[in-house]
């Protein structure tokens, strides 16, 4: 058995005798998914379903509710419920005196047995697990987070600290916490919980493509992003002053790479692109540094999408898609997760989780824009994913399989202790 193999059953046993020892003979253990943590973002919406897709095939037995972020919207509800017609939904807070903020969150919080941090940025809900440690007094865990970012939060530690499990989804995570001496609870790798979206909205997509001219497999799907989110452009709040002249400063450099991929794969392949986003900030940025900026024998191939979509039906136009490429993590996620070839460049700004690629072998379809070398090699990679979309497809399905190999070593064990 090699290393990641024992963490991850060590791991599924882990949670099956929490689970078991939590919930009384003769009834389904249940689960709290602490998840979903903002809408202006595809991929973070994604982390939801992907883990309740998790639990609905390993843990048919389990009952399942999600304990959702204020800004659940009812869009994105009715999306959710769509796949999960049955799942129940609480939002709220646990107060210093360890009352919960609503009736319908102290129900769920007496009927829950054991609490499931989902996949994030950071332990997302820190201050929620906290709270669930002190006064619920009940078992958790946590799976597929990244650590040690400007994300991470100063109550990581304790929360960590006294679950009964944490995974990571990049191993610079794991190795930081390793680092760190956080002792207590089973450490591993699990891959970050969107790989197993599986949200669809087929007619939405094909309406899209059929009024774009885009025929499933002839497309490339591109994803711009600057190196700090706006936030402000979409939300009430200050504009960063420091952040927005970061981005100034590097979005034409940050951009041309993916420009010129544009041109190759149009020149000598003829498929077309879509530009498209993975936030709500993106269609005015894929505008302005990459669509504005086409020559004029490449843009009539090329299609701005101008208003934001949900994941269900970007998951499906990227099923139709010949892959994807770009400055995201979550829509290659999604990508890799349906068996679709996919890109991810990464810079220093970001959080450690695009290191995830390296992890399920994927390390050579990884670009650092920080690297010269790196950005050289960006067009020439997607242009050879589209000249040789059999072998393009087959890595990606070998890095799919790989991914499903751990999430059935880490749910498969528990699926038998549940019986």
């Amino acid at each position: 058995m090699n290393r990641r193999t024992f963490l991850a059953s060590s791991f599924a046993a882990t949670l099956a005798s929490a689970l078991r020892s939590a919930a009384p003979m003769g009834r389904a253990p249940r689960i709290l998914l602490r998840s979903s943590w903002q809408v202006v973002n595809i991929g973070d919406i994604a982390h939801t379903p992907g883990v309740l897709a998790l639990i609905e095939k390993h843990l048919p037995h389990a009952e399942v509710r999600l304990w959702a972020s204020a800004d659940l919207t009812p869009e994105v509800i009715a999306m959710e419920h769509r796949r999960f017609p049955k799942l129940q939904i609480v939002k709220g807070t646990i107060r210093a005196d360890g009352t919960a903020a609503n009736p319908a969150l102290a129900e769920t919080l007496a009927w829950t047995d054991f609490l499931l941090h989902g996949s994030g940025p950071s332990l997302v809900a820190a201050k929620d697990v906290a709270a669930f440690a002190r006064h619920v007094r009940k078992p958790y865990g946590v799976y597929g987070i990244t650590h040690g970012s400007f994300m991470s939060g100063g109550e990581d530690r304790a929360a960590l600290e006294g679950a009964k499990f944490v995974f990571f989804r990049d191993s610079v995570s794991l190795e930081l916490v390793r680092s760190q001496g956080v002792k207590g609870p089973l450490l591993g790798f699990a891959p970050d919980g969107a790989f197993a979206c599986d949200l669809r909205d087929d007619a939405a997509a094909d309406a899209f493509l059929a009024a774009h001219d885009l025929a499933p497999g002839k497309f490339f799907c591109c994803i711009p992003k600057l190196r700090f989110t706006p936030y402000w452009t979409i939300r009430n709040s200050p504009k960063d002053e420091t952040r927005h002249a970061r981005n100034e400063q590097m979005k034409v450099a940050d951009h041309a790479p993916l420009l010129e991929a544009i041109n190759a794969v149009v020149r000598e392949t003829g498929l077309k692109i879509l530009l498209c986003p993975e936030d709500k900030t993106q269609m005015t940025v894929g505008k302005e540094m990459l669509y504005d900026r086409l020559p004029a024998d490449v843009k009539p191939r090329v299609v701005w999408r101008e208003k934001f979509w949900l994941t269900d039906e970007a998951l499906s136009t990227y099923r139709r898609s010949a892959g994807l490429f770009g400055h995201e993590q979550h829509s290659p996620i999604m990508c890799i997760g349906a068996g679709i070839p996919a890109l991810v460049c990464r810079w220093a700004e970001q959080t450690s989780k695009g290191f995830m690629w390296r992890d399920i072998g994927l390390g050579d379809w990884l670009f650092d824009l920080d690297s010269e070398a790196d950005r050289k090699r960006v067009a020439p990679a997607v242009l050879a994913m589209a000249k040789d979309p059999a072998a393009a497809r087959a890595k990606a399905a070998q890095a799919r399989a790989y991914v499903e190999k751990l999430q059935r070593e880490t749910m498969a064990e528990v699926a038998r202790h549940l019986g």
